[in-house]
């Protein structure tokens, strides 16, 4: 996430590294179609009037609070990706046609989520005043338990079935759009709340860093550290799977993909996926079978498991994501699948997103070769960014291996960056640049397989 980023403090803007260009160079083949698979403008409003003259082909701008959720679908509303074909159609209008919308909660700020549903204490939180649901709510899902100062500094919390209905809202007015970012982080810190310093009232040296905070970062939506310093509180990992489990299954609900966050959590993440997936696994046919089955059997299969039917576009793929009910249940049964028209397509829903990209993907070979498994029953895409990829010695070390482990099909790039303009194209030409030596792909040939397979991943 921007303004932190993997592995990075919240609210910290992280340190790209030195050999980051600032600024394009003349040979790039723009022209071919650049993706930036995960990015936060929204973070700095004041720079979304630089979209339009970016040499980016497409940005997918994520919000992760409460305080960007309507910002986002305010710039898709003026820029916003019409359609695949409108995406494979070249360089965009100036303003039309760039940016793909991504709705959701990150990890940092989950603990500002309460379960509103059919937990045995729903009824008696909806009792309670403001005051005593927030002592309730941070008492239990933070770690160590947070005093009383602390929880008066937090925000209020919001239901969750109120942020989901709301994100199913945004995504069907938006059409092409996708969840995100979500997802679990076991190294973030919140910040303490201003006026605390360490469990105690500040001091007026911290009013002038705070003063001086907000002067120098006038421009930067509210919600994120803005200079506090980090608390030992964070939230308890059941919590953060219980919000992301949620905006998982609204992503297969309407079948749109969803841009997931995973800091050195990548056990629990796996088995988050695995377990909505469970029973939807795809059969793997050993070889021997393989020869076994006569030439062409396959293409006269009836299995249960089909996406869609026959009501698809002659060209095999849709122009946006609308669902045509906007209140369909989550996790239906397999044997009793929601169906759902998707841009005149029938989609039948699952209790997993159809297609799912690891942002920044800072895990092993090993964990990477698990989600790319043939029985796997998602399509997995996995996205670097040279700001958390390449920012420190030991991520710069692995990127290798982990990129060669990556199917060639899966690859994303990404800036991560908080502002649009010249330094957004300088971040997606480095690691564009990165993923094609390390890739062995020539250039030109690399930005049309990068751009190619962000299409899939959005639109499938």
């Amino acid at each position: 996430m921007c303004g932190g980023g993997a592995g990075i403090p919240e609210g910290q803007t992280p340190a790209a590294p030195s050999s980051l260009p600032s600024s394009t160079s003349s040979d790039f083949p723009w022209h071919l179609g650049v993706a930036d698979a995960h990015c936060h403008p929204t973070d700095t409003m004041a720079s979304i009037a630089s979209i339009p003259s970016m040499k980016a082909r497409v940005l997918t701008v994520m919000a992760t609070r409460s305080q960007d959720q309507d910002l986002v679908a305010s710039v898709a509303s003026k820029h916003a990706v019409g359609s695949r074909a409108a995406l494979q159609a070249g360089p965009a209008p100036n303003a039309a046609d760039r940016v793909v919308p991504a709705f959701g909660w990150h990890p940092w700020f989950s603990y500002q989520l309460y379960d509103d549903g059919d937990d045995d204490d729903a009824a008696e939180k909806s009792g309670l005043t403001t005051e005593e649901l927030k002592a309730k709510l941070y008492g239990a899902v933070l770690s160590p338990a947070p005093s009383d100062e602390f929880v008066a500094g937090l925000p209020d919390p919001v239901p969750l079935g109120r942020f989901l209905a709301d994100t199913r809202r945004r995504v069907l007015d938006a059409g092409v759009a996708m969840i995100g970012e979500v997802g679990l982080d076991k190294t973030f810190r919140l910040p303490w709340p201003w006026g605390m310093a360490q469990g105690s009232q500040g001091s007026a040296g911290e009013e002038e860093r705070r003063q001086g905070g907000q002067q120098a970062s006038s421009e930067l939506t509210p919600g994120g550290r803005e200079g506090r310093m980090l608390s030992p509180h964070q939230v308890r990992m059941p919590h953060q799977v219980r919000v992301l489990e949620a905006q998982l299954r609204l992503a297969g609900e309407l079948g749109v993909p969803v841009s997931v966050h995973g800091v050195q959590a990548h056990g629990v993440l796996f088995d988050v996926l695995a377990g909505l997936w469970k029973g939807y696994e795809k059969e793997v046919v050993s070889r021997r079978k393989q020869k076994l089955v006569a030439p062409g059997a396959e293409d006269f299969s009836s299995s249960d498991d089909d996406d869609y039917d026959d009501d698809d576009d002659e060209e095999g793929h849709d122009d946006g994501f609308q669902v045509s009910d906007g209140e369909g249940e989550l996790g239906r049964p397999k044997d009793r699948p929601r169906i759902a028209a998707v841009a005149g397509r029938r989609h039948k829903s699952k209790p997993f997103p159809p297609r799912i990209c690891l942002h920044s993907f800072s895990g092993s070979p090993q964990t990477l070769k698990q989600y790319v498994h043939p029985a796997v029953p998602a399509k997995v895409f996995f996205s670097f960014s040279s700001t958390i990829n390449l920012s420190t010695a030991g991520g710069a070390g692995r990127f290798g291996d982990v990129l060669r482990a990556c199917p060639d099909d899966r690859v994303l790039v990404e800036s991560d960056l908080h502002c649009a303009g010249d330094a957004m194209d300088g971040a997606l030409e480095d690691i564009t640049r990165r993923v094609c030596e390390g890739k062995g792909w020539p250039l030109e040939e690399g930005v049309v397989r990068l751009r190619n397979n962000y299409v899939e991943f959005l639109f499938g």
